[in-house]
Formats: structure tokens, C-alpha cells, sequence
């Protein structure tokens, strides 16, 4: 079962007074819209709308609370792409978005989400000077990577970090595809470490030959597969 599957809508925060108190951890989730933002926290928790996918951008312009378990939560923040230039999301986030990011103090990190075929968009490094200087980690997520041959995506992945690598040190990176569900225990792993969360053990894989499907018991030991993974993930207090 996917590590987030009873993420469940929480609340709307509209005001930062109105901020969850309870919260002790919390991953926000930030990106241009149409970046596939929505989607990834809906694959991620392994639901099909749990936050909200439109077609029409800008529609998320509040904080939008999910709750994973007691104290720790995601959050889906308003979509950046709706504005015309950073001088005018600048100003309608003033009293909510960049407080709330800057000041935080459940805020354990945030995850950027880009279009892997347009990423670092000016918007895209307005938000990294926003969070940045907060020393908390950023995790970027390339969407959509599907639509990119492996070509592509080793190209992109290498632009991407020769950026962030010169931005600050607290950022990681990697490819993510909802349509396919790749990339989620990638992504998993970073944020479980962040939110002290227990990574949980998976069966091994099926291979999915012919042979295996129709394989019947035997007197002498079956042979199997097996692949396990593990990584090493700083959490945030």
C-alpha cells in the first residue's frame, strides 16, 4: 500500500491566523499551474481526487490542508502560473503564501513541482529566492516525464541540477510521471524522511514472465527475485 494512501482532505486555510495548530510537520507542495502539481500529491496518496485537477489555472488559491496522520500534514499551495509576471503573484500573496513559507515553523520542506519540458521558468526561480533562505530542503519533481524520450530526460535532469547546484546545496532532484507512477517510492523515501515517517516493506516484485504465471509447486526450492532499495534521507525539525 502506497505510504501516503490515507492522506484525506483537511481544511482551507484562507488567512494565516486560520494556520492548522496542531500541525507538527508539514510538506507543502508548490508549482506552476498546468505543471501537474495536483496530480503528483493525487498519485503520491494514491487517489484520484484528492486535490483538485483543473483545467483551469490558478483555480487552487488558498492552503489546501491534507492530513496524513496526527500532526502531520500536505499542503497544496495556490498554483503560480495564473498571474501574468512575479510582480503581480507577488502582490496577491502577500498576506498569505510568502509568510507562510518563510515562517512556518511546521514547515519541514517543500516540493517544486516543474514541467520536465519547461522547467526553471522565471516564476519557477522567483519561488526557490522566496524559500530558500529558509534553509529547509527543496525537493524538485520533473512531471510529465513520460512525455520525454530518455534522452530528453537524462538532459534535462543534468540542466536542472547544474542550476540548483548553484543556488544552494539543500535541494534535491528527480523525474516523476503520473500517468506511469514513476518516481513515487523516489519521492516517498525523501518525504518520509522528512516527515519521520516509517518507509514500509514491500514484496518483491512480480516478474511478470509467463513461466512465473504458470508455474506450479515443485519438490526442489523454487528460485525467486528479489530487489531492495534504501536511502538515506535528512529529516527536517
Amino acid at each position: 500500500m502506497p505510504l501516503f494512501q490515507k492522506a484525506a482532505f483537511s481544511t482551507t486555510v484562507a488567512k494565516l491566523r486560520d494556520l492548522p495548530a496542531d500541525s507538527q510537520c508539514e510538506v507543502a507542495f508548490a508549482g506552476r499551474s498546468n505543471a501537474g502539481k495536483s496530480s503528483a500529491i493525487n498519485t503520491l496518496a494514491n487517489h484520484t481526487r484528492l486535490a483538485f485537477v483543473s483545467k483551469t489555472p490558478g483555480r487552487t488559491q488558498h492552503l489546501n490542508y491534507f492530513l496524513l496522520e496526527p500532526g502531520k500534514y500536505f499542503v497544496d499551495l495556490p498554483g503560480y502560473g495564473f498571474a501574468k509576471a512575479p510582480e503581480e503573484i507577488r502582490s496577491q500573496w502577500e498576506g498569505l503564501l510568502a509568510p507562510y513559507l518563510r515562517h512556518r515553523d511546521a514547515l519541514c520542506g517543500l516540493v517544486l513541482i516543474m514541467d520536465s519540458r519547461h522547467p526553471l521558468t522565471e516564476l519557477d526561480l522567483q519561488m526557490f529566492g522566496w524559500f530558500a533562505p529558509t534553509g529547509k530542503p527543496i525537493h524538485v519533481l520533473l512531471t510529465k516525464a513520460d512525455k520525454l524520450t530518455r534522452q530528453q530526460q537524462t538532459l534535462v535532469f543534468r540542466e536542472v541540477q547544474e542550476v540548483l547546484a548553484e543556488i544552494g546545496e539543500n535541494f534535491s532532484l528527480q523525474l516523476f510521471s503520473s500517468l506511469q507512477k514513476s518516481g513515487v517510492k523516489e519521492a516517498e523515501a525523501v518525504l518520509a524522511g522528512w516527515l519521520d515517517l516509517p518507509l514500509k516493506d514491500e514484496p518483491a516484485p512480480r516478474t511478470g514472465l509467463a513461466s512465473e504465471k504458470k508455474a506450479r509447486p515443485k519438490k526442489r526450492g523454487a528460485i525467486g527475485w528479489s530487489a531492495r532499495s534504501g536511502s538515506s534521507v535528512t529529516k527536517c525539525h
